[in-house]
Formats: structure tokens, C-alpha cells, sequence
């Protein structure tokens, strides 16, 4: 057996084990949080290792003499918390000090944590946590035995709540998605999307809005969700006659919205739920309709633009029926009425998971048409891609968790509190357009969730502060962590769906941000506008939500130059008005909305009605 062979069948083995783990915890109760924690933590960083070697040799990566050394840093680091640990949880935090080998392995823990997170997810995160440590160390009055003891010895820093909810939600449903991949239950969205708007006009780029939307509520990557769908989206646009970049557009604006959309988003809403201490379902709720408003206005842009460019939809017979669709498929739907009827039944949310995961080979089992998904080396397969998926959010979680515990050691936050407060100058909407732009400034570099626990920590207090309800700022702050990923110019998820066109990144990356317009107002508008978060009386609810589902849409119209008809630049200006208009709260904006809005789609009207009396009259004197 050859020594890649055998690195390879040992981390295989770690990561089947890491992925049976936590689902045994999930059906059994976890142990106590910094045993649970870091063994999750244990299992993530020995892999990260293993899998990212330092250097490469002989063509190869094969792990060195340093990435062994780093596992074995890493086993003593944490393993000697759980050998030593009467002594952790009886000793008083801040009064007993550290003692000489917990500053050793406090310290050597904090290094191979950066140097992991470097290797899965790049320099930004593992950079802004040795910035924090730093400010900490010589700026902010923090002694050496202090830094330990927060991030070492308590749940306060490294083995704080974030890498709870990745140990404790993140796997199983990163787990889940890759089951639902390995049993064909993905290939079921496809399908179904493709029955319900494959025909329709722009057909193909309608099939990308609804299949990326469906798969990326369960994968909970932007990237991932476009790599998957993608391959088949955005071939099918081009064909149909969708210029590259508007495809890669669509596909990267529709893969990055799936972590807002419920019932299963991304992993930072676990997060948000531990941050507001609410279920999990509560964050679900407040999520609907801003998530509906982001897909109404990305359908609705690819249906202008398909009518404005005279695209159709697919021909017939590349089109699945949808009653052959449901009818061949229903069996596959198990999986997802499970963790559906769960969540919404008062189950938690892992254990909903846990069941609809071991749910998905015996569904594939039911029919034959699926039957042949199942096998060993299938299941094999999904718990080794579901752990190896979990490892970027896993030591994303971990090193934010060093910021943290520097932010909640030093008071840093109420410090970064006061100063955005101070320069917004009791200005709301100055504050926000600051929370927006570090939003996607820290998400171009990072993953959504430490970019969102990065701003909880430093700019959400601020929101607060200023009149904004705790939910709109914690939903405000993730949703533009997660717009970065079709922001230029790093815009990881338009990086990805342009590859797959073979279409200029900046013409991909415009397209993209015109698409998704809407979504970078939709938080103002629930910030101004709490209704939009199901939060208020049902009457003030209903009425919002037409107003700005009207406004989104008047939006897309606008940018994509088409209503009934194609739009001179005027009437394009109106329509901006209108959107604009009807998304702010407020009787005399909704009236200057509908005056313009009104206006411009009676005069389309009008026109159409002219035209269809002129040609009958020019057909009628022909006859």
C-alpha cells in the first residue's frame, strides 16, 4: 500500500468517524460542552491537517513530517483538557491562574487554529483574529495569563458558543445535504423545477432561480449550490439564448440567496438563534419574507430579460411532466417532509435533521428508478463528503471564537459601539450603510458566518443602540455577510458560475449585482419596516408585504428595461421612482409608488390596447 493510499484510508476512517459522532451525540444526548466542543474541534483540526498539507511533494499532497507534528500539537493541546478536566471545571476562572503547560497549550492551541483556518479557508479570518490578539496585547490591557484563560479554559473564547453550533447543528445538516446528494434527492430539484418553469419563457434561467433556491436552503454554500446546479443551469440558458454573463449571473444570484431561504438556511442562523437565544423556527419565520421578496425580484429579472431579448423556453420534449415527476419521484420528497413536519412540530432542530439524514438511502429504497443510489459505498461516500464540507465552517468557527473572547475580554465592542454611534452622528441610515459596507468588505474575505459573528461582535450593538429591533439588526448584518459572495470584485459565488460560462468575471459580476438588486435593499427595507419580519399587527403585515413585493418587482422591471413592453429611459426612471417609492415605509411614499408605478403600466396598457384595435382594423380592411 503506498503512503498516499494509506493517508488517504486514514482520513477517510477519521471522517466517518467524525460524521457518526456527532450523529450518535444528536440521537444520544451531547456530553458537556468543552468535551463536546473539542473533541469537534479535535476531529476538524486532525483532518485539516491530513487533507491540507503543508507543502507538497513528489506532484503529490501527501502530508509532512510538520502536518503529523500539528496533529499530534493538536491532540495534546485538547486532550489535555479532557484528561485534567476536574481540575478545569472546579478551578475559578480569572482568580486561580493558569498554570505554566495550560499557557503552553493555550498558546499552541490559538496557532494550529489560525494555521487551519488558513489552510481551508484562506489568510482573511486567521489575519483579523492576530489583529484582535494583538490590540489586545498591547493596546488593550490584556495580560498574557488573562488571554489564556479566556480563550483556553473557558467556554468564553475557542470553545465558545460558535463552535458549539457548528458541532452541535452545522454537521448534521451539512450532513443531510450530502445525503440528499448520494441518495438523488437533489437530482429531484432539478426535475421539479424544471416540470414547473422549464417551458416557460426564459425557462432555463427560471429553473436556475427555482432549483438553486431549493438545493442552497439545504447546502447552505454559495459556491457549493453553484457548482452542483450550475453544471446543468447555465448550459441549458446558453442554449436557450442567455448571454453568458446574464447566466452566470442568474445562477450565482439564485445559489447565493438559498443560506436566507427557509426551512434550512445557512449556518449562521444557527448561530443567530444561539446569539437572540431563540429556536431556531422563530429565525425561520423572520426570515420568510425578506427571502421571498430576494426570489420574486431575481424571477422576476429573468423573465424581463427574457421578454425584453424575445428568449422562450425549452422545448417540450426536454421537459420532465411534473405529474411524471412527482408520480416517479414523490418517494424522494420523505427526507424533506421529515425535517419540515420536525421543525415545524417543536422537535429540535439536529434531532429533525438526524432522522430525515438516515431517512434519505431507505426513501431512495422505495423505487426502483432510484434504488440503484443505494449502497455501501454511497453511504460511505456521504458521511466522508459530509464531514470533509463541515471543516471550513468548523475552524471558521474556532478562530472566530478567538475574536470573540479578545472582544469580550478587552470591551472592545462597546468601544467600536460608541465610535460608529459617534460618527453616524445619531444618523440611522448612516449606520446602516456602514454596517453594509463592512458586511461585504469581511464577507468577500471569509465565510458568511464568521463575517456575521465578526459584525454581532462589533457593529449590531450600534444598530440597537440607534432604534433598530434586535432582529432586523441581527438579520441585517447577515444578510449582507452573505451578498459579498455576488459583490465584485470578490465575489466568490460569481468566480465560480462564471467559470462554468466561460464569461468575463466583471461583465458576470455587473449582471450579478443587477439581478440581485433587490436584495441589497431588502434589508433596509425591514430595518425601517419590521412588518417585513411577520413582526407587528396582521393588517400592517399584509400591507407591507404587497407594497414592497410590488416594489421589488418594479425594480427588476426598471433595471432590465421591459414591463409589457421594452421601456424608454423615462419611463425606466419612473419605474425606479415607483420601486423606490413602494419599498420605503410611509402613506406618501406607497402614493408617489403607485402614481408612478400606475402611470407608466395604464400608459403600456393603453399602447397595447392601441395596437391590438390598429392591426385588427389593418387585418379587417385586408379581408
Amino acid at each position: 500500500m503506498t503512503y498516499k493510499r494509506a493517508v488517504d484510508g486514514l482520513a477517510g476512517a477519521i471522517a466517518s468517524a467524525m460524521a457518526l459522532y456527532h450523529m450518535w451525540v444528536i440521537a444520544f444526548s451531547p456530553p458537556e460542552a468543552v468535551i463536546f466542543r473539542g473533541t469537534h474541534l479535535l476531529f476538524a483540526t486532525t483532518l485539516v491537517f491530513l487533507i491540507f498539507p503543508l507543502r507538497t511533494r513528489r506532484g503529490a499532497s501527501n502530508p509532512g513530517p510538520e502536518d503529523w507534528l500539528a496533529v499530534a500539537l493538536s491532540v495534546w493541546a485538547v486532550g489535555r483538557l479532557f484528561a485534567d478536566y476536574d481540575w478545569l471545571v472546579y478551578r475559578m476562572p480569572y482568580v486561580d491562574d493558569p498554570r505554566p503547560l495550560d499557557v503552553v497549550g493555550g498558546w499552541l492551541l490559538v496557532v494550529l487554529i489560525l494555521e487551519a483556518t488558513r489552510r481551508v479557508i484562506g489568510w482573511a479570518l486567521p489575519v483579523t483574529a492576530m489583529a484582535f490578539l494583538g490590540w489586545a496585547y498591547f493596546f488593550g490591557g490584556a495580560s498574557n495569563l488573562a488571554l489564556i484563560d479566556q480563550l483556553y479554559l473557558t467556554t468564553e473564547g475557542i470553545f465558545g458558543s460558535t463552535l458549539g453550533v457548528s458541532a452541535g447543528y452545522v454537521v448534521i445538516f451539512v450532513l443531510f445535504g450530502a445525503f440528499m446528494e448520494r441518495s438523488g434527492v437533489g437530482r429531484l430539484f432539478m426535475d421539479f423545477a424544471l416540470a414547473l418553469t422549464g417551458r416557460a419563457t426564459g425557462g432555463p434561467g427560471k429553473v436556475a432561480v427555482v432549483s438553486s433556491s431549493l438545493f442552497g436552503s439545504v447546502s447552505g454554500s454559495a459556491v457549493a449550490n453553484v457548482m452542483v446546479t450550475g453544471q446543468v443551469t447555465i448550459p441549458l440558458m446558453k442554449r436557450s439564448g442567455f448571454r453568458p454573463a446574464f447566466a452566470a449571473g442568474v445562477e450565482s444570484v439564485a445559489s447565493t440567496g438559498g443560506q436566507m431561504m427557509p426551512p434550512i438556511m445557512g449556518a449562521a442562523a444557527f448561530v443567530m438563534a444561539e446569539f437572540l437565544q431563540v429556536s431556531y423556527m422563530q429565525v425561520v419565520v423572520w426570515a420568510t419574507i425578506p427571502s421571498l421578496l430576494y426570489y420574486v425580484a431575481t424571477f422576476a429579472a429573468v423573465h424581463f430579460e427574457a421578454k425584453r431579448t424575445g428568449l422562450t423556453g425549452l422545448p417540450a420534449s426536454e421537459v420532465p411532466r411534473l405529474r411524471n415527476v412527482v408520480t416517479e419521484g414523490w418517494h424522494l420528497s420523505i427526507p424533506l417532509i421529515i425535517i419540515i413536519v420536525g421543525l415545524f412540530g417543536g422537535f429540535s432542530a439536529p434531532l429533525a435533521a438526524l432522522v430525515a439524514t438516515l431517512a434519505c438511502f431507505p426513501a431512495a429504497a422505495l423505487r426502483r428508478n432510484s434504488r440503484g443510489n443505494v449502497s455501501f459505498g454511497q453511504f460511505h461516500g456521504a458521511l466522508l463528503d459530509g464531514a470533509r464540507n463541515t471543516l471550513g465552517i468548523a475552524m471558521a468557527c474556532a478562530c472566530a471564537g478567538i475574536v470573540i473572547g479578545v472582544i469580550g475580554l478587552t470591551g472592545v465592542g462597546i468601544t467600536f459601539t460608541q465610535l460608529v454611534v459617534n460618527a453616524a452622528q445619531q444618523s440611522l441610515l448612516l449606520a446602516l450603510l456602514m454596517t453594509m459596507a463592512a458586511g461585504i468588505i469581511l464577507g468577500m474575505g471569509m465565510p458568511t458566518t464568521p463575517a456575521y459573528i465578526v459584525m454581532v461582535a462589533l457593529l449590531v450593538p450600534a444598530l440597537i443602540t440607534l432604534g433598530v429591533v434586535e432582529p432586523a439588526a441581527h438579520l441585517f448584518a447577515f444578510y449582507f455577510a452573505i451578498l459579498s459572495a455576488i459583490t465584485p470584485p470578490v465575489a466568490l459565488a460569481v468566480f465560480a458560475a462564471s467559470g462554468l460560462a466561460k464569461s468575463d468575471l466583471w461583465a458576470s459580476g455587473l449582471a450579478a449585482v443587477k439581478i440581485g438588486a433587490a436584495g441589497f435593499i431588502i434589508p433596509f427595507m425591514f430595518v425601517y419596516q419590521p412588518a417585513l419580519l411577520l413582526i407587528g399587527e396582521p393588517s400592517a403585515i399584509a400591507v407591507a408585504v404587497v407594497s414592497a413585493i410590488a416594489g421589488a418587482l418594479l425594480l427588476a422591471a426598471s433595471l432590465h428595461g421591459y414591463l409589457l413592453r421594452p421601456m424608454p429611459i423615462w419611463e425606466r426612471v419612473a419605474l425606479f421612482v415607483a420601486a423606490i417609492a413602494l419599498i420605503v415605509p410611509g402613506l406618501l411614499t406607497d402614493g408617489i409608488g403607485i402614481l408612478c408605478g400606475g402611470g407608466v403600466l395604464a400608459l403600456q396598457l393603453l399602447q397595447r390596447r392601441q395596437q391590438g384595435s390598429g392591426a385588427a382594423a389593418l387585418q379587417s380592411s385586408r379581408q
